[in-house]
């Protein structure tokens, strides 16, 4: 798998990258738990080591997911995850004050199941 670094810190990732919101948030019904970690797990076994979430994608469930598929090989993979909403709910409109982002963070790493974020970032941009 070609690899390509993003900015210029030095963080490197895989050509392709799996966005995992559809595994648990806005394609209808959430995959499976077994089988979305069977898909997250066989693209890192295909080469693919970027992996995107946010708290928006079931209030947290699609990171515990990742978290959880990604677990035995977390040192190897780096992962995006977003804030920006009222609650981690698209519907309530934004949300970006400092509190929330250090409250978003905070539940992302739990929900991660890790004690780094490789890439943490606003969903969109308040208003």
């Amino acid at each position: 798998m070609e690899k390509r670094k993003l900015g210029n810190s030095g963080l490197e990732v895989s050509a392709l990258g799996l966005g995992c919101m559809g595994l648990t948030f806005g394609y209808g019904p959430s995959t499976d738990e077994k089988d979305a970690i069977k898909i997250i797990q066989a693209a890192y076994e295909q080469g693919v080591t970027f992996f995107d979430t946010a708290e928006a994608y079931s209030q947290g469930g699609n990171e515990k997911l990742l978290g959880k598929a990604v677990k035995p090989f977390r040192d190897k993979v780096v992962i995006a995850t977003k804030f920006g909403f009222k609650d981690g709910d698209s519907s309530k409109g934004q949300d970006s004050r400092p509190e929330r982002i250090r409250r978003v963070a905070e539940n992302s790493l739990r929900y991660l199941q890790t004690d780094y974020i490789d890439l943490f970032y606003q969903h969109r941009v308040d208003a």
